[in-house]
């Protein structure tokens, strides 16, 4: 049975929580985390008027590879993170594990929500961690019904889900468009761009794990 996992995690803990620990102003969110051989590389979102500089330091740092934009759009942007083998160890860890990461944002600490495919996967990290010297709080573990995997099983956030989900209802992919994005804004009670980023996100998910031919966004 599918297990989610929630837990908090010191920015100590980790060297990307390091790095970003010395960008108060910016809000970081990990996407995905891709396993290519030896190497893992975690997509984040950036949120913050001090991108460039974070940029510019990761870029410098001794254990990147390399960080590319993927996306940006006003002061958030998408970012492609490569590390030199084998630096990141938590981020390595939730991709030996085959875990899923459904939200992965930081504040005064990283809170992680991960999907394992059962209590053994659980387990398997949990070790992990241990052996590597990795210490975090588990808040909580649960199992996941049927409405709730398919919200989570494309790592869908709460907001992203309620956007998608109404599009789809009003027929904004209809042809022709039935519905705008300033209509979709006035219904949910927040501005244009906030419906126009939240759908564009989500659709990438679902698309991203129809080419990958699974039912999990865990690319």
């Amino acid at each position: 049975m599918t297990v989610l996992a929630e837990f908090s995690i010191e920015a100590d803990q980790f060297l990307l929580g390091r790095i970003i620990a010395n960008f108060p102003d910016v809000a970081v969110e990990i996407e995905r985390v891709v396993p290519t051989g030896n190497r893992i590389m975690p997509y984040i979102w950036g949120c913050g008027d001090d991108l460039d500089e974070f940029v510019t330091a990761m870029r410098e740092h001794p254990n990147v590879e390399s960080i590319t934009a993927v996306d940006r759009v006003d002061n958030q942007a998408l970012y492609k993170i490569e590390w030199e083998d084998p630096t990141e160890r938590l981020i390595a860890g939730l991709a030996e594990t085959t875990a899923t990461i459904l939200k992965a944002q930081s504040d005064d600490t990283w809170t992680f929500e991960i999907r394992f495919e059962d209590n053994g996967g659980l387990a398997a990290f949990s070790e992990y961690c241990a052996s590597h010297g990795i210490e975090y709080r588990l808040k909580r573990v649960s199992a996941l019904t049927d409405s709730e995997y398919f919200q989570k099983s494309y790592a869908f956030t709460e907001p992203q889900y309620e956007a998608l989900s109404l599009a789809v209802e009003r027929g904004y992919f209809e042809i022709p468009r039935e519905v705008t994005y300033e209509q979709l804004a006035g219904q949910l009670g927040v501005s244009e761009q906030a419906v126009s980023e939240r759908v564009r996100r989500a659709t990438n998910k679902v698309m991203r794990a129809a080419m990958a031919g699974q039912p999990s966004f865990d690319l």
